[in-house]
């Protein structure tokens, strides 16, 4: 009886409470990645019948080999490619040389310049001025229009100069003294430091422009070679929308009638998914810890 009683006062009856809610959890949120998965690879007459949970009834790649039949998709994967890789390492290069300057204690704007970034997270000019700065730029219409309006992101600049305000004043004082240039001291002593933070940054970028298919709508809509993957997938979603409906050309009709609209979608799921997945387990570690810091000690 005192054992129970002790038992009962400790904390291990709460690991019958714990445990099991985060094996539902778990099997919530891992589930509907595997139903689309299991629709994107099985047949599609096969799915109309339903009954299709975790694992494919009757194994596929139609449903891939359809939606690669539609026009540009390879060309706007190249463009998504470019686009995610260039883009992001310039992200991260501008990002981190900001970051790099409103940590430096003897910066005299220092506080100001924050202030201001801060206060463009939650103060935009709108969409239509937007717009029109980009024309009158000359962005329209050129593969530079995904690159340069979101070059930065105020919010990773905040977590890279958290990150480095938690790095000892000392080092590069001792730089200095020893000689060390400001780029010497951010190239060689405080960037190599800074790997959790850079890979938190990195994720967040690589994923904005991997999914981004708005600006390509908004600027280049009538550019093929311009397209990204993204904006030719939602497109080809709108299609298998319209084909569900009735309303589709014959065109769309042919092409569809080995699939249906869902197995499409499902297939288009993985393809925007799979790149994602693949990397993320890659920076964990480092994203982690990044977020950690910059939500600690900011």
């Amino acid at each position: 009886m005192k054992r129970f009683v002790s038992w009962i006062k400790g904390d291990v009856w709460l690991d019958f409470i714990i445990y099991p809610f985060m094996a539902f959890v778990f099997v919530a949120m891992l589930y509907p990645f595997l139903n689309v998965v299991a629709i994107a690879f099985n047949e599609s007459a096969d799915t109309v019948r339903g009954g299709i949970h975790i694992l494919p009834r009757r194994l596929t790649l139609l449903n891939f080999t359809k939606m690669l039949e539609y026009p540009n998709l390879p060309r706007a994967a190249l463009n998504s490619v470019l686009r995610t890789v260039f883009g992001t390492a310039l992200n991260v290069l501008v990002t981190s040389l900001t970051a790099y300057v409103l940590s430096r204690k003897d910066f005299v704007l220092r506080k100001q310049l924050t202030l201001a970034f801060t206060i463009s997270m939650y103060v935009s000019g709108g969409l239509i001025p937007t717009y029109l700065l980009m024309r009158s730029l000359g962005l329209m219409g050129s593969f530079w229009v995904y690159i340069i309006p979101g070059v930065l992101w105020v919010y990773c600049v905040i977590l890279m100069r958290t990150f480095m305000d938690t790095i000892p004043i000392s080092l590069q004082e001792s730089a200095m003294i020893d000689g060390a240039s400001d780029f010497f001291i951010y190239a060689r002593i405080i960037m190599p430091l800074c790997l959790p933070s850079i890979a938190t940054v990195v994720l967040l970028y690589s994923v904005g422009h991997w999914n981004e298919w708005f600006s390509a709508y908004l600027y280049n809509p009538r550019s093929p070679d311009l397209s990204v993957l993204q904006f030719e997938l939602q497109k080809i979603l709108q299609s298998t929308a319209n084909a569900s409906d009735g309303s589709t050309g014959e065109d769309m009709l042919r092409k569809m009638q080995d699939v249906t609209p869902r197995s499409i979608q499902m297939a288009i799921t993985v393809v925007v998914t799979v790149p994602i997945v693949l990397v993320y387990p890659l920076i964990q570690k480092y994203l982690i810890k990044g977020m950690m810091i910059g939500s600690v000690k900011g």
